[in-house]
């Protein structure tokens, strides 16, 4: 060995180690970025369709000219006002478009009110509508949601649940039919359905209830409706669910088992599992140690996502089977331009993707022990 070496071993030896950080200091320090960089992106997501859905301030021009409007016409129509002295007349009609835009915040600049109106959304504080009202007459936003909830949850939550296990246990039975007809059959037909559900809805609903007239054109239950929850009720959400099932079968059963057959194949191939084999494992139970226990995180992630469409829903997939949902409600908001239910299915949308984001997170930790929390650029393995 060199004298060089030598003088330099100890120095190298001398150096302090580096302490290694506790579990619990880099899983509070990754759970505390994590959560302010998902808030900033809320932030900067709700920020952007407020400025999106306002068109940059052309829909409070919009406003302001129906408002103007509507006060000169109403001094036109009201013979008191009309009576009045030009001058009185001018002067009643600017007071009242005043008040009208202060009651609307529209005296205050663009910018100002798209700030405040953030913070308000942000806080779930999501004001009155624009145009909208509730069935019960309201203009809370709030109560304008949640009143349009139930029939998204009962649709989408009733039929996602049931093929998304239809999905799974198919894909599965595929994976070990590896060449087979049907293999064939489902590999060829797939790529066809990637049309969107309410493309199928629309011919469903030529063929069953145009031409057949066995099924309903759309709607929740009859007109008039039975009394609410009775057994009749109920036989009648069934039959108006049908064509809707039908319509997201056909978007997307043949391509998630398509896709997922492909998944579990691959895991299948894997050398520990031709050794689970050899040792004589029943195929049930390579299956579930093997072959699933991998593929969880993937389907986790597919199952979190699947929940985030159930309390959102699809507008123009309820528009078309005239489903008083969610998404139905989000696309009449556009339509009217009401600002502040759009803003509040977006602040209900952010919040549920980023909660999910953040929670997958930790869910991928506990059923893959490779993941580790707050490692080198987060879950990691």
């Amino acid at each position: 060995m060199s004298e060089e070496t030598q003088v330099q071993q100890p120095q190298a030896e001398a150096a302090p180690k580096k302490k290694p950080q506790s579990t619990f200091s880099r899983v509070a320090r990754y759970t505390l970025v994590r959560a302010v960089t998902l808030f900033l992106t809320v932030v900067v997501g709700i920020f952007l369709t407020i400025m999106i859905a306002n068109m940059g301030g052309y829909v409070d021009e919009i406003r302001r000219n129906d408002i103007q409007e509507t006060y000169r016409q109403a001094a036109v129509l009201n013979p008191a006002i009309k009576a009045l002295p030009p001058e009185e007349r001018q002067r009643w009609v600017d007071e009242q478009i005043e008040l009208a835009y202060k009651r609307y915040d529209l005296d205050k600049p663009f910018l100002v009110r798209t700030v405040r109106f953030m913070v308000d959304a942000l806080t779930l504080n999501l004001g009155r509508s624009q145009n909208m009202s509730s069935d019960t007459g309201s203009r809370q936003v709030r109560l304008i949601i949640l009143e349009r909830l139930p029939p998204t949850l009962i649709l989408f939550g009733t039929v996602g649940f049931i093929l998304f296990f239809v999905e799974l246990f198919f894909a599965l039975f595929l994976s070990r039919k590896y060449g087979s007809f049907i293999d064939k059959a489902v590999i060829t037909v797939a790529p066809m359905t990637s049309a969107p559900g309410w493309f199928y809805g629309i011919f469903l609903i030529l063929i069953f209830a145009a031409l057949l007239k066995v099924l309903p054109f759309g709607g929740m239950v009859d007109s008039p409706p039975p009394e609410r929850w009775s057994f009749e009720y109920i036989l009648s959400l069934l039959k108006h669910m049908i064509l809707p099932a039908m319509a997201l079968a056909a978007n997307q059963v043949l391509l998630s088992v398509y896709s997922w057959r492909t998944f579990f194949m691959i895991y299948s191939s894997e050398d520990y599992v031709e050794m689970a084999k050899a040792k004589g494992l029943t195929s049930r139970s390579i299956e579930r140690r093997y072959i699933l226990r991998p593929t969880l995180p993937t389907i986790v992630t597919t199952f979190a996502f699947f929940l985030i469409n159930v309390w959102i829903g699809a507008p123009i997939f309820e528009t078309v089977f005239q489903w008083p949902g969610l998404g139905r409600q989000l696309f009449q908001a556009i339509g009217l331009f009401d600002i502040p239910v759009i803003v509040g299915e977006a602040v209900i949308f952010s919040y549920l993707l980023a909660v999910t984001l953040f929670v997958l997170d930790f869910i991928y930790a506990l059923v893959d022990p490779r993941v580790k929390i707050g490692g080198q650029g987060g879950a990691q393995s």
